[in-house]
């Protein structure tokens, strides 16, 4: 790509604040972009369906356009850029969800939406009512890069340092179908945060970006690089220290450029920039890196702060009350109803503006599937935003939802409305709140059901006070080694296989997503479904037998070793 065509790729400074404030709107750019492609795939689709398209043919054009092929139906995967939806929109997933799939939609681990049931001849129409709220499925699969993930709660988050969206929209105007990375050697994602706390599992990602200040108050980016799951997992390691803001662009081109170059091609397995990292090893991919950027036309690369800064006022501040930094409505009500309570102790996080609060939505009742919502509880969560978050839903990418913007005093009101749709349930980063990939019930490349396994550990464990007495701990499930159920960073992780042609399940433990990555460590032999339920129990009584005051699960786990678990869930084997 030209340095004038990246340029020309980043919107300029907004005349005028969007009818949301806080939320990112397209311009007419956006939107006449979006209304082409609509129009180039209904082509597409047309020249398939009449055949003058084989499916091979037609592969790379619909993977481009988010079109998967499982084994019941196509699947289409709907982007949420850094994770971030009006009512508006979600109102219109609701719609599509009722009228072109089974009445639901999945929310995923890359901060997006999937149908499960599309018909190929239904795709165009889906896509244009998509752009009418500035939705689209585009760069949500191939070897591109994919969609930019974020903190969910960017923005809003009290120990936030920079406010990640901005820079998130940045990267989403460069990378949209840029024509040197648009084939790569497989896909490739970006996740950036600005606090702290890692909410956005930048370890785990090609590239991650940690949003920071210098010692001038500057803002730049700490690079990692290398990070991904999958058949061979890598936590990312650090490329930069610190990259000033204006050269974030110029250094990211560099990253994909020497990826592109030496990137294998000719074996898939090997493809990821994980493996070419891995390979040279950190010191000589960065001295790759540098020699690139090195070479490039810094200047005509240069982030203008003046794009910044017109990106930034579209997400000018909400319109807060000023309130009392503690609500005594929300105290009472604490005091007064122990189910409550108990959701604000795992549920809901500081917010920076006084007076209000983060409130995350678990997909994940008793029993029910990860990431699933109706049409109707979309709807519901639709109308729960306009009325007490300023019209605003997040996605988080442990497939849940987030109101980031909830005055302390509404939160009562909030949670019992949440409860009439079944998603009042007080089990953020507990036990229950499983992230799982749809499995062998949906997906081609599985080995084994994740959905089935999922809801029977949910049962198991649905007493709310055992779950709260077992604290953090996060289990994860993949259907297979891809992975998409990040079961590789799971505190406890599942992964399907297939052991001669019987589904089984194989336990890992110690993984970690958050700024402590890390990847577990395999227990043993694969277990059949009921085993691994046991497994998991047995696991669990470790943890409670031999815990000290205050320990979390890893941090046991660290302190006695895996032993004690193995030979505990191996007993009887």
């Amino acid at each position: 790509m030209s340095p004038s065509a990246a340029a020309r790729q980043i919107a300029p400074p907004a005349r005028g604040l969007p009818s949301h404030a806080g939320i990112y709107h397209y311009d007419q750019v956006d939107r006449d972009f979006l209304k082409e492609r609509v129009e180039q795939f209904r082509r597409q689709v047309a020249r398939r369906l009449s055949g003058e398209l084989t499916e091979d043919e037609f592969k790379p054009l619909r993977l481009m356009n988010g079109l998967y092929l499982q084994l019941h139906a196509y699947m289409l995967r709907i982007a949420v850029p850094y994770g971030v939806l009006t009512s508006r929109q979600v109102r219109q997933l609701a719609h599509i969800a009722r009228i072109y799939d089974k009445g639901f939609g999945h929310f995923t681990t890359r901060q997006n939406l999937q149908l499960n049931w599309i018909k190929l001849v239904d795709v165009p129409a889906i896509l244009d009512l998509l752009a009418e709220v500035d939705l689209h499925a585009i760069q949500t699969s191939g070897n591109c890069i994919r969609n930019v993930t974020s903190d969910q709660f960017a923005g809003a988050a009290s120990d936030e340092v920079v406010d990640p969206r901005h820079y998130a929209e940045v990267l989403r105007q460069w990378s949209t179908l840029h024509p040197e990375f648009s084939f790569l050697p497989r896909k490739f994602k970006i996740a950036i945060t600005g606090s702290s706390a890692d909410r956005a599992a930048i370890c785990i990602h090609d590239v991650g970006l940690i949003a920071k200040r210098g010692a001038n108050g500057q803002v730049g980016f700490e690079v990692y690089v290398g990070g991904g799951l999958g058949r061979t997992p890598f936590i990312a390691k650090k490329l930069r220290d610190f990259l000033p803001e204006d050269e974030l662009i110029a250094y990211l081109e560099a990253v994909l450029r020497v990826y592109n170059a030496y990137g294998r091609r000719d074996n898939i397995y090997k493809a990821r920039i994980k493996i070419l990292v891995h390979e040279l090893g950190i010191e000589k991919f960065r001295e790759e890196v540098e020699a690139e950027f090195a070479r490039m036309p810094r200047a005509q690369y240069r982030l203008d702060p003046a794009i910044v800064d017109g990106i930034k006022a579209r997400f000018a501040s909400q319109p807060y009350e000023t309130l009392e930094p503690i609500s005594g409505v929300l105290a009472r009500a604490r005091l007064e109803d122990h189910a409550f309570n108990r959701w604000v102790r795992t549920n809901v996080a500081a917010h920076r503006q006084p007076g209000y609060a983060i409130a995350t939505i678990t997909l994940k009742p008793a029993g029910g599937i990860p990431g699933d919502a109706s049409a109707d509880q979309l709807d519901a969560i639709a109308a729960l935003a306009e009325r007490y978050s300023f019209g605003e839903i997040r996605v988080t990418h442990e497939q849940n939802l987030v109101l980031a913007h909830v005055r302390q005093d509404d939160l009562p009101a909030l949670w019992k409305a949440l409860s009439t749709i079944g998603f009042g349930e007080a089990n953020s980063g507990l036990i229950t709140d499983i992230i799982a990939c749809p499995g062998l019930d949906y997906c081609a490349l599985a080995n084994a059901r994740s959905i089935p396994l999922a809801q029977r550990i949910s049962e198991r464990f649905a007493d709310l006070d055992r779950q709260h007495d077992i604290g953090e701990l996060k289990i994860k499930i993949s259907g297979c080694i891809n992975a998409c159920g990040h079961h590789h960073v799971g505190h406890i992780g599942i992964l399907g296989v297939d052991k001669k042609g019987v589904e089984a399940y194989q336990l890992t433990l110690g993984g970690s997503a958050s700024e402590e990555g890390a990847i577990g460590d395999i227990m043993g032999p694969a277990l059949s479904a009921d085993e691994a339920l046991d497994a998991i129990g047995a696991v669990v009584g470790v943890y409670l037998e031999q815990r000290q005051d205050g320990e979390r699960f890893l941090d046991t786990l660290a302190r006695i070793g895996h032993t004690p678990f193995k030979d505990k869930v191996y007993a009887a084997h």
